[in-house]
């Protein structure tokens, strides 16, 4: 409970912050439009990520930080609960998010960082919710769904080497695996972040996957899945 009550103060003290994707009109997550319904990213609902190495598990949380920059474009709050300190809070701002706007809950026990997800997930002041979990049951996963059916908050849930890739009540699935950095005009450098993004289940619409590359704040696709190791190759020598 004190957990929860600081939590309440800090939120308190960041209201009128603005919440932002409420009034999200037209798809700002280009390309993935076409795989939802009236091709605009669900918002108000719970979106499940899975992931198995700790590089993909990196560019996993860096893809969920690209959207939900996208979705606090105009301003909000995000609150992310983890149980290990792995974020570097400034490393944020390449994503398009500013650290300030994140609230960060470190939290040891699984059964408590289910509960202060879902008691997260109700607060309407928040814009989006991130949580760091292992296993998600079935049960657990709908009373995340309906915290967010109310609540309006949209939900990111990434689950790390779960024992089973089980059945959950989420709107969407999703695995990012990350691909070579997109290196371009021969600089030096580690280039743009690279992903093949899997959307493997979707409510009401198409599951697809795509290559993607991060660059100045936004996503674009990439035309080959190779593209980035043969920009690479490609680089004159002598």
């Amino acid at each position: 409970m004190k957990i929860a009550r600081q939590l309440q103060a800090k939120i308190n003290t960041m209201q009128g912050l603005g919440k932002s994707c409420n009034d999200l009109k037209t798809n700002i997550l280009t390309p993935f439009a076409s795989a939802f319904t009236g091709k605009i990213f669900p918002t108000g609902a719970i979106h499940e990520f899975i992931s198995y190495e700790q590089a993909n598990a990196a560019s996993t949380n860096g893809f969920i930080t690209s959207v939900i920059s996208k979705l606090m474009k105009t301003g909000g709050l995000c609150l992310w609960i983890a149980g290990t300190k792995k974020v570097f809070p400034h490393a944020l701002k390449h994503f398009g998010l500013e650290p300030d706007r994140v609230i960060f809950v470190n939290v040891q026990s699984p059964k408590d960082a289910l509960w202060i997800i879902e008691e997260a997930l109700k607060c309407e002041a928040l814009t989006a919710v991130i949580g760091e979990v292992k296993e998600l049951s079935f049960t657990d996963s709908r009373r995340l769904q309906l915290a967010v059916e109310k609540s309006g908050v949209t939900g990111f849930i990434h689950r790390y080497c779960p024992h089973s890739e089980n059945a959950v009540a989420c709107t969407t699935r999703w695995k990012i695996t990350a691909l070579p950095s997109l290196i371009e005009h021969n600089l030096p450098g580690v280039g743009y972040s690279a992903w093949e993004v899997q959307l493997l289940k979707v409510r009401n619409g198409r599951p697809h996957s795509w290559n993607i590359s991060w660059q100045e704040k936004s996503f674009v696709e990439m035309t080959d899945k190779h593209l980035a190791v043969k920009l690479l190759n490609e680089r004159p020598t002598g």
